[in-house]
C-alpha cells in the first residue's frame, strides 16, 4: 500500500534492565535490510516471512519497522510506532521519493525494493558490495563484563553510531482489518532507536551498559554506522553488527 508523506525523523531513548548478551553478528553480512511493514496491510505477510528467512539464513542484518499509518483501517498494529513511521518518511526524503508504502525494504539506507522480493533485495546488496557501497567499515559488538563494547574500524567520512533495539520473534493474532483471522510471526521488530555517538573516520570504541536491552524479553540490538543527509534524514549505512540477548 502507498501513502504520501510529510514527517521529520525522530530518534528515541532506551529503557533499562540487565540481560546477558552474546555476539551473533555474521562475520561479513551482505548488508542491512530494514522492512517497513504493518499488521493491517494485506500485502505485508509475504514480506514478513521473507525477512524471517533472511534472518534465519544469517547473511544479512534484518530489522522490522512497524508503521502506524494504516492503523485507521480497523486494526491497530500492536508493534507500530510513530517513530518507525518517521524513520520511513526520512528515508523517503533522502531517496527523493514523494511517498511511502508497505511492505518496503530499505537496503543499506541507499535504495529500496518490494519487501517480499528476496531476489531483488539480494541483487541490490550484491551490487552495493561490488561497487564499494556495501558495509565497508568493520563494526564489532560484544559483551565485555557488564558492558556492550562496540568497536568501529577506520574508514572515510563521518557517520552516526545508531543502535536499534528489537524483539527476536513475536506471534500476533490479528482479529480485525485486512489480515483478519491470521496469526502472523514477526521477527526483529524494532521498538527503540538511539544515536549513541559519532564516528569521524578514525578507529574508535563505544561502551554501553548491558542493561540497555531491558525492555526485550528476548531480543537484541543492531549497531548501524549510518550517515545522514544535509537535513538530518537517515542515509547510507556503511557498517553494522548485531547482538542477541541470550538471557533465559
Amino acid at each position: 500500500m502507498l501513502l504520501k508523506y510529510g514527517f521529520p525523523l525522530l530518534l528515541i531513548s532506551v529503557a533499562t534492565a540487565s540481560p546477558v548478551l552474546a555476539q551473533t553478528s555474521p562475520d561479513q553480512p551482505k548488508g542491512v535490510v530494514e522492512l517497513f511493514t504493518s499488521q493491517g496491510c494485506a500485502s505485508c505477510p509475504p514480506a514478513d516471512a521473507a525477512l524471517q528467512k533472511m534472518i534465519e539464513k544469517g547473511d544479512v542484518i534484518g530489522l522490522s519497522f512497524h508503521v502506524d499509518y494504516w492503523n485507521y483501517l480497523g486494526w491497530n498494529d500492536s508493534l507500530s510506532s510513530k517513530e518507525n513511521t518517521e524513520r520511513q518518511y526520512g528515508y523517503a526524503r533522502a531517496l527523493g521519493r514523494n511517498g511511502v508504502y508497505t511492505p518496503q525494504a530499505v537496503l543499506n539506507g541507499r535504495d529500496h525494493a518490494k519487501g517480499a522480493d528476496s531476489k531483488a533485495i539480494y541483487s541490490k546488496l550484491e551490487e552495493f558490495s561490488s561497487s564499494g557501497k556495501g558495509l565497508v567499515v568493520p563494526v564489532q559488538s560484544s559483551l565485555v563484563n557488564d558492558e556492550i563494547e562496540i568497536n568501529i574500524g577506520a574508514g572515510q567520512g563521518k557517520a552516526d553510531i545508531v543502535v536499534a533495539y528489537f524483539n527476536q520473534q513475536q506471534m500476533v493474532d490479528v482479529t480485525r482489518g485486512e489480515n483478519k483471522g491470521r496469526k502472523i510471526s514477526y521477527w526483529h521488530s524494532v521498538y527503540d532507536v538511539q544515536t549513541v555517538g559519532m564516528w569521524n573516520g578514525e578507529a574508535m570504541k563505544v561502551n554501553l551498559p548491558a542493561s540497555v536491552l531491558g525492555k526485550a524479553k528476548k531480543g537484541g540490538c543492531a549497531v548501524l554506522l549510518q550517515t545522514a543527509n544535509e537535513t538530518g534524514d537517515p542515509s547510507a549505512i556503511i557498517g553494522a553488527s548485531i547482538l542477541m540477548n541470550e538471557a533465559k
